[in-house]
């Protein structure tokens, strides 16, 4: 039997990563992608027939942690499974709060992905190994809420390319874009990966939507 699967993810170029480490597994029957939790919720009122949903956090409308705490009320028997940026403390307790059954964050490798999918389905809470380390500091001690943020400070041309990026463009279509040449958008992409201290171009937009430098 398939895994019926749904994603709720705002961001096509992250999204298409989730759907390339998907589209290894056989198994797994993708049935239907959201932008937010707006749209998933609407999506299984018409058909709620999925085994289990891998829910962003930060999205417009209804973020995922709203929507996991309305499907594990209404539709108790999909399991949901968080997959984003975001490993703060806040985010992690408040969508454990919400009824998430697991927790991940998106570098997951494809196998612990496809591993923690089918060990939440068999009733277990698959969590990226420091996800499950700090969700036990924080059962240990509940937190109250205060995390600075990184001091990233990248130039309004960085933040172009790199919201370029994120949908996915290429550096001669970024050049077209911006009137500058793919040599220059290279050299800019490299200044971006210095700064926030990344190594290629999924790291730099995942870490610009956690720094809210970019929208997710």
């Amino acid at each position: 039997m398939k895994i019926k699967l749904a994603i709720a993810e705002d961001n096509s170029f992250l999204l298409k990563a989730i759907k390339d480490k998907l589209s290894l597994f056989p198994d797994i029957e993708l049935k239907f992608c959201a932008v937010n939790g707006e749209e998933l919720l609407k999506m299984l009122e018409q058909d709620s027939n999925v085994h289990l949903i891998l829910m962003d956090i930060e999205m417009p409308k209804m973020n995922g942690i709203e929507a996991v705490d309305q499907v594990s009320q209404k539709y108790p028997q999909i399991k949901t499974i968080m997959l984003t940026v975001f490993d703060d403390d806040e985010n992690i307790f408040k969508a454990i709060q919400a009824g998430a059954n697991g927790y991940f964050l998106k570098e997951v490798d494809p196998p612990t992905l496809h591993q923690g999918i089918l060990d939440t389905l068999e009733g277990g809470a698959a969590m990226t190994p420091t996800i499950a380390l700090k969700a036990l500091k924080l059962l240990r001690n509940p937190p109250k809420f205060e995390e600075a943020k990184e001091d990233i400070s990248l130039t309004p041309r960085e933040i172009e390319i790199l919201e370029q990026t994120s949908k996915g463009l290429n550096y001669n279509q970024i050049g077209e874009n911006l009137f500058i040449s793919p040599k220059t958008v290279r050299k800019h992409l490299e200044n971006i990966y210095g700064k926030l201290q990344v190594h290629n171009k999924m790291e730099a937009v995942q870490k610009a939507v956690k720094n809210r430098i970019i929208e997710g």
